[in-house]
Formats: structure tokens, sequence, C-alpha cells
């Protein structure tokens, strides 16, 4: 679940405070677990069809990455990894209470620090002070402030996508460009939404 303009959870209240549903992991160990999701204006969901494809595509990719959800809202994406057998997934979320509920679901799970850590500020702010490379790349905005062009030159500038890594992006359009050695390995569209990954080559 992220932040944008896409469809809010059924029965929201969106008043920032209160718990407004949960996201449920599809697969792996953690299969079935519902993770409670904060009321956050604008968080959108990620559907567990959507996600169902994704991992399917991510399969020989997933186990033991080194991950990283740079806009994770809910965390769905990154729980969903780690449930599968991911080594460890880095949380960056702006929202203050969206990033608390993250920190409160990794207990929930019996993660460690060393399986799963929160950051909480501005995406581009965060990338700069990274440094180890990431396996898995997980780039699903909030729809509208054109965030993936920025965010992919700071990757790319970083080298934060390892060699033969692959990332994630998920947009309402194709408004960005990525490196020449970033290779397209799968692709959906749909009327609202693109989905793409791609794997670094070199």
């Amino acid at each position: 679940m992220k932040r944008g303009e896409k469809r809010t959870l059924k029965g929201q209240k969106l008043n920032g405070t209160k718990p407004s549903g949960s996201v449920r992991i599809i697969s792996g160990r953690f299969r079935g677990r519902k993770l409670p999701v904060v009321d956050v204006q604008g968080l959108r969901p990620t559907t567990d069809k959507n996600r169902e494809m994704l991992f399917s595509w991510l399969m020989a990719y997933t186990t033991d990455a080194i991950c990283l959800d740079a806009f994770a809202g809910s965390g769905g994406l990154g729980f969903e990894a780690l449930s599968r057998y991911a080594e460890k997934c880095t949380f960056i979320e702006l929202d203050r209470m969206a990033a608390k509920k993250l920190v409160d679901n990794i207990q929930l799970l019996g993660l460690s620090s060393q399986q799963a850590a929160v950051v909480q500020g501005n995406t581009l702010q965060v990338l700069n002070t990274l440094i180890q490379p990431y396996d898995l790349i997980f780039l699903d905005p909030p729809f509208n402030q054109n965030l993936l062009p920025a965010t992919i030159e700071r990757i790319n500038e970083k080298s934060l996508l390892a060699i033969n890594g692959v990332i994630y992006i998920e947009c309402e359009g194709s408004q960005y460009s990525v490196p020449d050695n970033w290779r397209l390995i799968k692709e959906k569209r749909t009327a609202q939404v693109l989905a793409r990954v791609y794997q670094r080559i070199g």
C-alpha cells in the first residue's frame, strides 16, 4: 500500500490516526498473516492480485536478497519479500504514523533488526545516506508527484542497485527513463498503472 491517488481502503476514515484495515501476506513463512495498516491520507492498496503477479515475476530473485522498499507505505511489498525468505529489507517512509506502524509490524512478525529496518524521512534525502547496494528495490511512489526521475537518478548515481539486481517500478505512466544498463525483463500495463521490472546488467 502506498500514498497516491488510487483508491483508498474500503471503509477508511481519513483522519490520520486510526487503524483502517490490513494487508495480507500472500505466501511464504508468514502466509496468511494480516498486518494492520495505519489510516493516513492518500494511502492506496497494492492488491493481492498485483502482488501475486509481481512475486511470480520475482521468484528467482527474492530468496536471500537484500531489499529496499523506497516508498514503503504499509510495507506490503517489503514484508512479502521477507516472507519469501529475503535476507533483509530496509523500509523508507515519509509519514511518521505509517513509519511507526512499520516498526510495530516488524515486531509483530518477530523480525530482528538484522532482517528489517525502518527509516522515516524523505526518500531522496535518505537515498543520499545509503551506501549498500541492494539486490531487489521496490519503487512505488505516490502518484502524480513526478518522483520517479529523481529517484532513479539518485539510485543510479550511488550504484544502489547491485549488478544483476532487479528493480520494480509501479507508476501511473511512463514519464521516466532508466540507465542504459537496466534491462526491461517484465511489464504489465493497465488503464491506470504501468508495472515494470528491470535488471541491472553491468
